[in-house]
């Protein structure tokens, strides 16, 4: 890889057994033409994960079938950076060094940790929970970053990551690049089939609104057919007025790679029934080849673990560039 390239720095937790669509068009397909243009860091952030209760063996096999999904999807790991969050140690020792430069208040203005400890209780919120962004601010800083493609729910994150990558360079001397979100804002927002006023989540309240990427196909078709829709049958875009009909024709119109326009013509005067069935078509004809390359991977876990480790061997030796002169400048002996 070029070192002329700017830095891209992204990744995802494995929170499920299958990442869903709103993954895959939010994230997984737009890092994926990111590869060309800049040097591209994937990771699959497992450390994050334990920041809740986590079954060791289900984590085990989720961290390696979300690194085959990435794969199958088309991170490329010859030509971008893809390994696993706990393979690098890392990770987790800038992370203590940067604690040490967080205030306590600054850390818990951050929305998402008030969010959920107010949802489910303060006693229930772990300190990994509170201390969740400034290990994501060690990720990105780590790898001199220049660029961090994420959603607008972590651009709080990232601002503090910028923060503390400012406070260590006025305080030790020039050492972080400071980051900047990347926030797409042409990438269509993916709603959940049953409640599509809601983002489509991991965290949905029944998996009846999720399309699954490893889900076979009937599943998915029979979740499609009977997503929300409204009772007057007609087909036109409208966020406000018709969230259910509009979030399909969204759906068919990124993986078609049609206008909503011309969706709109194409079923003027048909049944939302003539919709649903197509934009199940659609979405089989995109998901069905990274389902089946998703397998043949976790069926080869040897081919796998050698991908994952070539990956891991690159960002170590990245990680530890930075390490060594972030202990240097703090007076930490290593």
């Amino acid at each position: 890889m070029s070192n002329t390239k700017p830095v891209i720095f992204s990744g995802m937790q494995p929170s499920s057994d299958s990442l869903q669509l709103g993954n895959y068009i939010g994230a997984l397909s737009q890092w994926t033409k990111m590869q060309e243009d800049y040097d591209a860091i994937f990771c699959v952030v497992n450390l994050h994960a334990i920041t809740v209760p986590q079954d060791p063996k289900e984590l085990v096999e989720r961290t390696r079938r979300t690194a085959a999904q990435y794969i199958a999807a088309g991170i490329d790991p010859e030509q971008s950076t893809l390994f696993i969050q706990s393979h690098v140690p890392a990770h987790a020792e800038l992370a203590w060094v940067l604690n040490t430069l967080t205030g306590f208040g600054e850390a818990g203005r951050m929305t998402q940790f008030k969010d959920k400890s107010q949802r489910h209780g303060a006693d229930a919120a772990s300190v990994g929970l509170f201390t969740y962004p400034i290990l994501m601010a060690a990720d990105i800083l780590l790898y001199q970053a220049e660029s961090v493609p994420v959603g607008e729910d972590q651009r709080q994150h990232v601002e503090l990551t910028r923060d503390l990558a400012n406070r260590f360079n006025s305080r030790f001397g020039d050492t972080f690049v400071l980051p900047e979100a990347q926030i797409p804002k042409t990438v269509a927002k993916i709603y959940d089939l049953q409640n599509p006023s809601a983002k489509m989540s991991k965290s949905a309240e029944t998996e009846a609104g999720l399309i699954k990427v490893l889900d076979p196909a009937n599943v998915t078709s029979k979740k499609i057919m009977r997503a929300v829709t409204d009772d007057d049958n007609e087909i036109r875009f409208d966020r406000e007025a018709k969230p259910g009909v509009s979030n399909l024709l969204t759906i068919f119109s990124v993986l078609g790679d049609r206008s909503i326009e011309s969706i709109e013509a194409e079923f003027q005067g048909l049944g939302y029934g003539h919709l649903k069935k197509a934009v199940a078509e659609v979405v089989e004809e995109s998901l069905a080849p990274v389902r089946e390359r998703t397998t043949e991977l976790m069926a080869d876990p040897a081919e796998l673990d050698r991908l994952l480790a070539r990956g891991a061997e690159r960002a170590n030796e990245i990680a530890n560039k930075t390490l060594d002169l972030v202990y240097e400048r703090v007076g930490l002996m290593r």
